[in-house]
């Protein structure tokens, strides 16, 4: 499988913007740094995967240095990574393929979660669930398979210096009737110990709010390092995701997200709400 399609598209947006900020054409790039500009161009427009080397020799070409440099690096190294997700790599579609990696690199994962938890925030038998309630019909993945594969995406949140993940489910995803009362039972105890991670803090959006952002449907926000040039946000379907990649898109998500924060109860109130309903599930 080829590098990660978003990851290649945000180095060579960046890379696009360097050479355009110093007002150079193909050409005169080619001739500073000995790269074909044919080259060049796949680079830019996302058709070849980058060589480290050859980025290393733009970006000191460029004179780009800072924590923006290394960024761009990071980028660079991801299509030669060795990650967990490489012994999945049969089973992975390009988009979970572009999702997990993106996790996997982020600082921080903002999510909204209006019908069913985030994936980051599942049991197993949640799961389970989950994925056959929304499967239209059989990709070639076997149900145990993306079970598997969403357990082990969680890993990210547990990792040394993990992201942070900030999530908001509305109170309606809390109450979807699951036949096996442990399952949601023992989802809400995860959902409990979760909110005591250092790195993820947990609200509930109340039935009865006032209308906010997040009316319009799910999202995740993946952010990186402190600057937000190449922040993605994440959408999910049916049948397909969605990555928006375009910087003002997504200031406009940033924005929603702040809006949705502040509608949703306080984590306090939102861990209290959370208990009260484990404890109201018989066993």
């Amino acid at each position: 499988m080829t590098a990660p399609t978003v990851r290649r598209r945000q180095l060579g947006a960046e890379l696009r913007k360097l050479r355009d900020s110093k007002g150079l054409f193909l050409e005169d790039v080619e001739r500073g740094t000995g790269i074909d500009s044919a080259k060049l161009s796949r680079l830019e427009t996302a058709k070849s995967a980058a060589k480290l080397p050859d980025i290393v020799r733009l970006l000191d070409f460029y004179e780009f240095e800072g924590d923006g440099r290394e960024l761009l690096l990071s980028l660079a190294k991801d299509g030669g990574q060795r990650g967990w997700w490489l012994a999945y790599r049969d089973r992975l579609s390009p988009f979970n393929w572009d999702l997990v990696t993106l996790e996997d690199g982020a600082s921080r994962i903002m999510a909204y979660q209006p019908s069913l938890l985030h994936g980051l925030l599942q049991t197993s038998p949640y799961a389970r669930v989950a994925i056959k309630a929304t499967r239209l019909e059989d990709r070639g993945t076997p149900i145990e398979s993306q079970i598997e594969i969403r357990m082990a995406r969680q890993a990210v949140l547990t990792k040394p210096n993990p992201p942070t993940f900030w999530g908001v489910i509305h109170e309606s995803a809390l109450m979807i009737r699951i036949d096996n009362v442990a399952v949601m039972r023992d989802q809400l105890d995860r959902l409990r110990h979760m909110s005591e991670m250092p790195n993820v803090e947990i609200q509930i959006m109340p039935a009865n709010s006032a209308p906010h952002p997040g009316l319009g449907g799910a999202f995740t926000i993946l952010g990186f390092s402190e600057q937000h040039d190449l922040d993605v946000v994440h959408t999910e379907g049916l049948l397909n995701s969605i990555y928006v990649e375009d910087r003002a898109e997504v200031e406009l998500y940033a924005a929603a997200f702040q809006k949705i924060t502040a509608e949703a109860m306080p984590l306090d109130a939102s861990l209290r709400f959370i208990t009260e309903l484990r404890d109201k599930i018989s066993e």
